[in-house]
């Protein structure tokens, strides 16, 4: 099995909701399943491979912010538009990898402007803003992987 394969398998399966996954290829079968804070993968040998059990550990989660900024921030998040992924793919701020972001933070843009591309099984899908307004945050990483209506950016109105 190739390892790059099972690297982009793991990253895939660690960023999505599934809890559990069970593959057989090549003789060889693969379950991962999450539980708690860490996710483990194990490989059983079908016909007296070696066995290996690679573990990957979650980031430890980020500190709450103070309680009292905590209603100021969620009225300021209310005013904001959320730009909702419409497919499960990998996501690209860039047409391609040499290529400037089709977007910034702090960028101004109109309804309509191209915000990013989503590749969905080898088509690239282009995610327009359907609001004018201000870039506040970009939520996801060029070349990580998105679900179905996952939020991708946070766009202030105009």
């Amino acid at each position: 099995m190739d390892l790059n394969y099972l690297r982009r398998l793991l990253r895939i399966f660690d960023e999505s909701s599934a809890t559990e996954l069970t593959i057989e290829e090549e003789g060889l079968s693969i379950s991962l399943a999450k539980g708690g804070t860490q996710l483990h993968g194990m490989m059983q040998p079908m016909y007296g491979m070696p066995q290996m059990a690679p573990a990957v550990v979650a980031a430890p989660a980020a500190p709450a912010a103070p309680a009292a900024s905590a209603p100021a921030a969620a009225a300021a998040e209310d005013a904001n538009h959320k730009v909702l992924s419409p497919i499960v793919g990998t996501f690209y701020r860039a047409p391609s990898p040499d290529a400037d972001s089709f977007v910034q933070v702090g960028q101004h843009v109109n309804a309509g402007d191209t915000l990013c591309i989503v590749e969905a099984m080898k088509l690239m899908n282009e995610i327009e803003s359907d609001v004018s307004g201000t870039i506040v945050k970009i939520l996801v990483e060029n070349g990580q992987p998105v679900e179905y209506n996952q939020p991708v950016f946070v766009i202030k109105p105009d």
